[in-house]
């Protein structure tokens, strides 16, 4: 599809609710399988994370061909079908190459962020937060003088552009076709178009987060599902008048 055939919709700030309070109505359809394809997904996560190196490095590829899996997956409850198992998968069978693509360049951008980030603040400060023991009262004062909060800064600024051009990557490239870059691109542009909403929808899943986390965690088997699929009501609301092309 030619980038020039895209439309992308200026939506009202509330409509950030709505995408969640859709994503919930999605997830209302069928919660059963909803859980079961995420315990699944996680059990496949797991298992690559036992894997040196290859293994989270294979993951971080392969998510946004899980995403797309999901995104059919809303796309079939959207039209009256029913969610199932299959959904997860089939992201492997259409436009595969461009999703690893997408998840390539995403974990360029977060590499490259963290060398950023490492350089900022400087290679002793950086190895007392990334070893895992605890930080003595002088190693916690020697990162603070090192601009930490100015290097936080710097890493907010950096990831949530390369954020905004994943968001709807995976969904405009099985559904309409796109590469990897146009795709990218297209995202973050819906994404500043629409700051308003997604700044609210930013906010408000934070706190629901946090609220699911109470409970042992046992609200993040509603939660992770209901944001995933507010990704697709995201996408059918900014993207609404584009014709989908891809069948599941």
């Amino acid at each position: 599809m030619n980038n020039d055939q895209l439309h992308v919709h200026q939506v009202k700030a509330s409509h950030g609710w709505s995408w969640i309070a859709k994503g919930f109505a999605l997830f209302r359809l069928n919660p059963v399988m909803w859980i079961l394809m995420f315990a699944i997904y996680l059990l496949i996560a797991m298992a690559l994370s036992y894997i040196n190196v290859v293994g989270p490095l294979v993951l971080n590829l392969l998510a946004p061909v899980f995403v797309g899996g999901f995104m059919f997956g809303c796309r079939a409850l959207d039209n009256g079908e029913q969610l199932e198992l299959n959904h997860l998968f089939a992201g492997f069978k259409q436009h595969t190459a461009h999703l690893i693509t997408v998840g390539g360049i995403y974990m360029t951008g977060i590499l490259i962020i963290m060398s950023v980030m490492f350089f900022s603040i400087g290679p002793d400060a950086m190895h007392a937060l990334t070893s895992g023991d605890d930080l003595t009262s002088q190693q916690a004062e020697a990162i603070l003088g090192h601009g930490f909060y100015k290097t936080l800064l710097i890493g907010l600024l950096l990831i949530v552009p390369l954020v905004m051009s994943y968001w709807f990557a995976p969904t405009l490239i099985i559904f309409n076709e796109l590469t990897a870059v146009q795709a990218m691109r297209q995202s973050f542009l819906a994404c500043v178009k629409n700051i308003l909403p997604f700044m609210l929808y930013g906010f408000i899943t934070m706190v629901l987060l946090m609220l699911a986390i109470i409970p042992l965690g046992l609200g993040l088997l509603m939660m992770i599902p209901v944001m995933t699929a507010s990704i697709y009501t995201s996408y059918s609301d900014i993207f609404r008048d584009i014709p989908v092309k891809a069948k599941s």
